[in-house]
């Protein structure tokens, strides 16, 4: 997989080069490229935004800046990309977008700042031949001072799900949210067998694998009916 990200601050995604992700890139699985927006700037003062029409607060990114940049990436690119823009007003993020975004030869994120990118770069890409598609995604219900958060966020969801990078495939399987009918996964231990007046669990001592296999349910069961309720509206019934 090849992922371009642009932003004004290409220092913010440095942690894509650390622990899995790195060593993904490392071993050949993903290709990452971080772009300076500024590069692509004109002026003088290598402005990228303006004053917003109708008014209001905070500025907006240029299209004229974003549309160069964007050009400049589909022109290098061997398939069509698929163009990423994290907004707090896009679609929610989440495990199964995840996977699909996993199974893309080339993503490319756009870092919005400000009060946002001018909203015809999203709809002119959309439209265009040359792209794949135009996703906004939100990973939240809260605002963050730009889209470089956002992105390390749903960069790391995806690329942990293509085969090879993680160590042992079968923790994709196991992951909460891995199916939209699964529970939020359970408590998790391991050694000492006591700490701090709290112990593990008798029964993942038990050696009974079935037992072991029911404790984990009814405690994944038990999490999600505390703390996600809204997933149980899609779980079967014979399931909760």
């Amino acid at each position: 997989m090849k992922v371009d990200v642009v932003s004004l601050f290409p220092a913010y995604l440095d942690p894509l080069n650390l622990s899995l992700l790195g060593k993904a890139q490392t071993q050949g699985l993903v290709q990452v490229q971080v772009h300076d927006l500024r590069n692509w700037a004109t002026d003088p003062h290598r402005s990228v935004d303006d004053t917003p029409y109708g008014g209001g607060p905070g500025m907006v990114m240029s299209p004229l800046v974003w549309g160069s940049a964007l050009d400049h990436i589909r022109e290098g690119a061997q398939t069509k990309p698929t163009l990423i823009i994290p907004t707090p007003s896009g679609e929610p993020f989440s495990q199964v977008l995840a996977a699909e975004f996993s199974r893309a030869e080339h993503l490319v994120f756009a870092c919005g700042r400000y009060e946002g990118i001018d909203s015809r770069v999203g709809v002119h890409y959309s439209s265009s031949e040359q792209w794949e598609k135009v996703r906004e995604i939100s990973i939240g219900d809260y605002v963050l001072a730009g889209g470089e958060v956002a992105t390390l966020v749903i960069i790391e969801a995806i690329t942990r799900l293509i085969p090879g990078v993680l160590g042992n495939p079968q923790s994709v399987v196991d992951d909460s949210f891995s199916r939209p009918d699964s529970f939020i996964e359970g408590p998790v231990y391991t050694k000492p067998l006591g700490w701090r007046g709290l112990e593990v669990p008798e029964v993942l001592r038990s050696g009974n694998h079935g037992a072991i296999e029911q404790w984990r349910q009814d405690q994944a069961q038990a999490r999600t009916r505390k703390y996600r309720p809204d997933l149980l509206t899609e779980i079967p019934p014979e399931q909760v």
